[in-house]
């Protein structure tokens, strides 16, 4: 990675910042004791957290990725709720239904009962196994942090933060989100096997006694207040033009891109891919203790903010070109810029 003045960040004085980022800290390592590894997953989610976005963990079964969000809502002080879904789900499984009551006296009515999207923290687990409409129901309650229904519009608690796990291997009986859904994630991440030493580590925890229970040490209070720090985080305008450019570069029809884009790409990524790394750096910075956003960071969440917003064509297909590699040649023909620091 290019040379960057990402040391030479100032760190946050305020005291109420430390607190956060103190409490953040707790909440990773109260998760670190269930989950084995998985360093960097852990750390894309708990960006996107403070970030304010949603995030989709992709992976192959048995890696854990619905423990891990489990943990992070067991360490939290937060409503959490998981829908696993189904062929058969339906909208109203999600948001909620009306039902006709009956009273003492025998008058009746209709109530709405709320459905689990109801909550701070939703997992939706294996989100490509129910049909487009149910999906769509999730997304737009993810965009817009409300739900309307019954004629009338009711707003989710906030924090508002939705994981969703998707394996990419089935593609029986599944329904992939459409690329226009997927630009709803703030980060697609991507959890992979463990090392060796690693995997000896999970048989020896999963297979003798329980470990110690997850202690909450971290509420909708802090979420929301660490949410708020990131907005206000500055961002230098040579940060701003890098973010750009690497977004600009994933855009066939551009002039100044790497020559694999041109080969491979059918459609870049739209403007809302570079909110998403403006926001995503700036989570990083300040969980890492920094007042100021730089390139590093920027390039630190380029893969899960571009890796599902770069739509590849027939020829990346037929030579077996994912996004992944398209996403490292951006890096490399981007270069950041020498210094993003005022003063």
């Amino acid at each position: 990675m290019t040379a960057s003045p990402h040391d030479a960040s100032p760190s946050i004085a305020s005291a109420e910042a430390e607190r956060l980022i103190a409490a953040a800290q707790r909440l990773r390592d109260e998760v670190g004791k269930r989950i084995v590894g998985q360093h960097a997953v852990l750390e894309e989610i708990m960006m996107a957290l403070v970030a304010g976005g949603h995030a989709l963990l992709v992976g192959v079964p048995g890696l854990a990725k619905t423990l891990m969000i489990k943990s992070l809502a067991d360490a939290m002080r937060l409503d959490f709720r998981r829908i696993q879904f189904t062929p058969d789900l339906v909208p109203s499984d999600i948001t909620g239904t009306e039902i006709l009551e009956e009273s003492a006296g025998g008058a009746r009515a209709f109530r709405f009962v709320r459905g689990p999207v109801f909550a701070n923290i939703v997992l939706a687990d294996e989100i490509n196994r129910a049909p487009p409409r149910t999906q769509a129901a999730l997304l737009e309650a993810m965009q817009e942090h409300s739900v309307t229904a019954a004629g009338q519009t009711m707003r989710l608690p906030e924090p508002f933060f939705v994981l969703a796990t998707q394996n990419p291997i089935e593609q029986e009986g599944t329904y992939p989100l459409p690329e226009a859904q997927l630009d709803r994630f703030l980060f697609d991440i991507r959890v992979g096997y463990p090392d060796e030493q690693e995997e000896i580590a999970i048989l020896r925890a999963t297979t003798g006694r329980k470990g110690e229970p997850i202690v909450p040490v971290f509420g909708a209070e802090e979420a929301l207040a660490l949410q708020r720090l990131v907005r206000e985080l500055p961002c230098s305008d040579l940060v701003l033009r890098y973010a750009a450019q690497l977004v600009r570069a994933t855009r066939p029809g551009e002039s100044n891109v790497p020559s694999v884009v041109k080969q491979y790409v059918r459609w870049g990524a739209g403007p809302r891919a570079g909110q998403a790394l403006i926001l995503g750096a700036k989570a990083a910075a300040l969980l890492g203790g920094r007042a100021v956003v730089s390139p590093a960071d920027v390039r630190r969440v380029a893969l899960p903010v571009l890796r599902h917003r770069i739509l590849p064509n027939f020829a990346a297909e037929a030579d077996g070109v994912s996004s992944e590699p398209i996403v490292e040649a951006l890096l490399a023909h981007v270069a950041p810029p020498a210094s993003a620091l005022p003063g």
